[in-house]
């Protein structure tokens, strides 16, 4: 980390940036009091992001099958008592 007072930062700031750049912290003070920081930008990653949580995860068939009606009698009897009809 690299502490500068703002006349200095104003006078070499392109050198401040460059070092940002490389991954250094510039802290800029007036009258030798922080008030405002310097850092490198984080960059986006570019690589591929894997799809899913688990990569082992298998869904059997069975979880695209319909549900059972008396799940499904069950689940609109609650949907109806929640409307408050």
């Amino acid at each position: 980390m690299i502490r500068v007072n703002l006349a200095e930062a104003k006078a070499k700031l392109s050198a401040y940036v460059n070092r940002a750049a490389e991954g250094q912290t510039v802290v800029i003070c007036r009258r030798n009091v922080p008030v405002a920081e310097l850092r490198p930008v984080t960059q986006p990653t570019t690589d591929r992001r894997p799809v899913g949580i688990d990569r082992g995860l298998e869904i059997p068939d069975s979880f695209f099958e319909p549900l059972p009606s008396d799940l499904v009698d069950a689940r609109e009897a609650t949907v109806g008592d929640e409307s408050g009809s």
